[in-house]
């Protein structure tokens, strides 16, 4: 594959999404794209989320949807694109550590075994992280999923920094708090050197 898979992470709030779009502006060749998809597989994984479905569900609902997702992927590869994803495995595996925890014993074990067969490593993570409470400051009056709660939130960025310091290789932790155009900058220069 000639592309490279850059993949985006962090609490709702921190940032990802907006920085991926500026990203998708400055770098030449790139696709943007995320999970939940826009199929109808990721609207499921969002009306399970909405309809407070149970755990295993929605985890299963969010592998399946990765799954046609990395066919895609593999496609812009092929082609030489820079594909940005605005979330990936990694939020699979710092959210359902949590939701799955008291439905089996070793959750992210378990998510990593069913993605053996198909998973595609990123060349590169930008992980953002930022104080939780100026995360939900940022996501304000929209309708909150039911991952947007304080405690949660703090225990998933726990659970994504134990996951980047396991990767070093393959992580970079920004501070997101900066500004846009700062976070932007910084991503962009890691971007052009990979």
């Amino acid at each position: 594959m000639k592309g490279k898979l850059i993949t985006f992470e962090g609490i709702d709030g921190s940032g990802k999404t907006t920085i991926v779009n500026i990203l998708g502006k400055m770098i030449e060749n790139s696709v943007i794209t995320y999970e939940p998809t826009n199929t109808w597989l990721g609207k499921s994984v969002k009306k399970a989320m909405d309809e407070g479905k149970d755990a295993m569900t929605i985890a299963l609902l969010f592998l399946a949807d990765r799954n046609e997702h990395i066919k895609e992927i593999k496609k812009w590869l092929d082609e030489g694109k820079i594909v940005l994803c605005d979330r990936y495995i990694d939020s699979t595996i710092a959210y359902q550590i949590e939701h799955l925890k008291k439905r089996i014993k070793n959750p992210e074990r378990w998510i990593k075994n069913i993605h053996e067969p198909f998973l595609l490593k990123p060349d590169l993570t930008f992980l953002f992280v930022l104080p939780v409470n100026v995360a939900i400051k940022r996501i304000g009056n929209r309708k909150k999923t039911i991952f947007e709660k304080k405690e949660f939130l703090e225990r998933v960025q726990e659970n994504y920094i134990k996951i980047a310091e396991n990767e070093k290789d393959r992580f970079v932790i920004v501070d997101a708090n900066k500004s846009k155009e700062d976070v932007a900058n910084e991503c962009y220069k890691k971007i052009k050197r990979l």
